[in-house]
């Protein structure tokens, strides 16, 4: 087997193993399940390592296979589960993004939410108000303000703050892929349509 056979089987090898930690561990994030899929399996080639795009294929697929019969009606959940959080966050201006949208929540999915705010602080106290518990984390985005998550009785949501002045501007995955994003009617419209 040629070198670059064998760096396109450990790539692929690499994503399958990530994806199925993804599924099944509920590994969030991405680089951990690479690097970890990576231990596993014995890869020591650092040019094998498959990019987001290719893992995010594998977790499809292993979605598909395994999970087949779920995963619609999880997906259906879920989206649910987004709009009702996204009517009553009407005023910081929500989208829904991540595994929700694109096809990828396992069993371990939250809700990720995408929210345009003046400050962080307008929406703690908007949460607080209504008695809505949640925790505070550092923002995995550097431009986001916060990280909220809160555990709703139908979903776990997490809710990534941004300035408002950025509800325009695109936003990019680690890989430079452009992170998709629906806001409410165009969710709306998508469960309508299901």
């Amino acid at each position: 087997m040629s070198r670059a056979s064998r760096r396109n089987f450990s790539r692929i090898s690499i994503a399958s193993a990530a994806a199925r930690l993804m599924a099944e561990d509920g590994i969030e994030d991405i680089a951990f399940a690479k690097r970890k899929a990576a231990r596993q399996i014995g890869a020591t080639d650092a040019h094998a390592m498959p990019d987001d795009a290719e893992v995010e294929s594998e977790l499809r697929l292993y979605l598909t296979l395994y999970q087949g019969e779920e995963q619609p009606s999880r997906l259906r959940h879920l989206r649910e589960a987004a709009l009702e959080t996204m009517d009553w966050l009407r005023p910081f201006r929500p989208y829904l993004t991540g595994a929700a949208l694109d096809g990828t929540a396992s069993g371990f999915s939250a809700v990720d939410l995408l929210l345009f705010a003046d400050s962080g602080k307008d929406v703690e106290i908007f949460l607080l108000d209504n008695g809505i518990a949640y925790t505070a984390e550092k923002p995995r985005h550097r431009q986001a303000e916060t990280l909220l998550r809160l555990s709703l009785p139908k979903a776990d949501v997490n809710l990534h703050i941004f300035p408002a002045h950025l509800e325009h501007q695109r936003f990019q995955r680690r890989d430079g892929r452009e992170r998709e994003r629906l806001p409410p009617d165009k969710l709306r419209r998508l469960l309508e349509e299901a």
